[in-house]
């Protein structure tokens, strides 16, 4: 049996009044992924528990089978580990955004006009970044250049309990009330703030056309380096990661699974969906009992509020990667399919939720007839309902 994860970041949403009514799911064209609910088992699953921050990395642990009330310290040491970024014991890994505020003179009445800086290019951000780290030239705080935005930085006997806000989480709004409190936070708003005074006039930060300057650092995410089961001991499986972002990766190489690199994956709607699928049939030809393919493009349009781009974003994750899959699956004779996002990132609040998630289950040897069914919000709410997120790995593998 060969188990496939399709996990499409942030699909879910509530009802758009310029969709119609609908939600992006009900008004996408996604024949493949009516067909699983149509052929298979529908549901809705809880991947974040109460309590316990929406974000990514705590979903995506619950989907891939681990208690986020056991083994999640942060966001950034995930990254940290698919990065390469090998941390000490008394270091604490930061995510650090480049970001786009407004032009106010004072930093506190500035707004997150772009958690993104407008999807930099990954060279520019890495120049950004290290003439940034020249100008502090800091010994206990090591930046390092990540993928398009997304960097770290590593502080060396700094707090982990400072309370941070994620920057898209306050798009549009004044800063003020959302910069650092407690622990290091004095030192870490001076960073940000001395980073908007550098980056403002730096060369590279002058972009041409529409394009958005990235003019200051946004620190969010912290924690020390998790410790986390491997997968092949928890579920007697051989598993595999496909994703462009270092969150997922990062999961992935905590828990010993082979984290595969896809020429041309962004974590946008420019990503390279069929470059995915081709490499999950590959994983399983060589070997992989569990694919886990995430693609990211859904989150990124929610958190832009971009309608049309996240109905885009379905669709292509139906056509060019579930479809293919579907039919490419059956040279392993029996499989199985699960398709779900890790949380909601509505349109309406460009910014994630707990509210519980749509999953379907395809199975090739024993399939339901549902008709009628669709893979939407409404449709699964009729299904199972998973309390416990962290259940549904073993769910999917063992007990459906």
């Amino acid at each position: 049996m060969k188990y496939l994860v399709i996990l499409g970041d942030g699909m879910a949403d509530y009802r758009c009044a310029d969709l119609g009514g609908k939600t992006p799911l009900q008004y996408a064209v996604k024949p493949n992924m009516d067909f699983m609910a149509s052929r298979g088992s529908i549901g809705l699953v809880r991947t974040v528990a109460p309590g316990m921050p929406p974000g990514s990395d705590v979903a995506n642990l619950s989907v891939m089978g681990y208690d986020p009330a056991l083994y999640y310290t942060g966001r950034a040491p995930l990254e940290a580990v698919s990065m390469g970024v090998s941390l000490g014991e008394n270091d604490v890994a930061f995510r650090c955004n480049l970001v786009t505020l407004s032009a106010e003179r004072t930093y506190e009445k500035k707004s997150m006009v772009d958690y993104s800086s407008g999807e930099i290019n990954s060279a520019r951000a890495a120049e950004l970044i290290k003439d940034l780290a020249a100008h502090l030239k800091s010994r206990e705080m090591i930046f390092y250049p990540g993928i398009s935005y997304r960097h770290l930085m590593v502080w060396s006997g700094g707090p982990a309990d400072t309370v941070l806000t994620p920057p898209h989480d306050i798009s549009g709004r004044v800063v003020g009330e959302y910069l650092p409190k407690g622990s290091g936070s004095e030192a870490l708003l001076a960073v940000m703030k001395e980073s908007s005074l550098f980056l403002q006039d730096h060369p590279l930060n002058r972009p041409a056309g529409d394009q958005r300057p990235a003019n200051s650092v946004w620190f969010w995410g912290q924690g020390k380096t998790p410790s986390i089961p491997d997968f092949r001991d928890k579920y007697g499986l051989f598993g595999a990661v496909i994703s462009a972002v270092d969150l997922i990766k990062g999961i992935g190489k905590c828990a010993d699974m082979d984290v595969i690199e896809v020429e041309g994956a962004t974590g946008n709607l420019h990503t390279n969906f069929s470059g995915k699928a081709v490499a999950a049939m590959d994983a399983f030809r060589m070997g992989a009992d569990l694919v886990y393919l995430h693609i990211e493009a859904p989150d990124e349009a929610g958190h832009q509020g971009d309608t049309g781009a996240k109905v885009k974003a379905i669709e292509e994750i139906d056509r060019q990667v579930l479809g293919p899959l579907l039919t490419g699956m059956e040279e392993f004779g029996r499989f199985r399919v699960m398709l779900l996002p890790d949380h909601p990132t509505p349109l309406a609040l460009m910014t994630h939720t707990s509210d519980p998630v749509p999953f379907a289950i395809y199975d090739s040897d024993r399939q339901a007839d549902n008709s009628g069914k669709t893979y939407c919000e409404e449709d699964a709410a009729g299904g199972t309902f998973i309390e416990q997120g962290h259940e549904l790995m073993e769910f999917f593998t063992k007990g459906y």
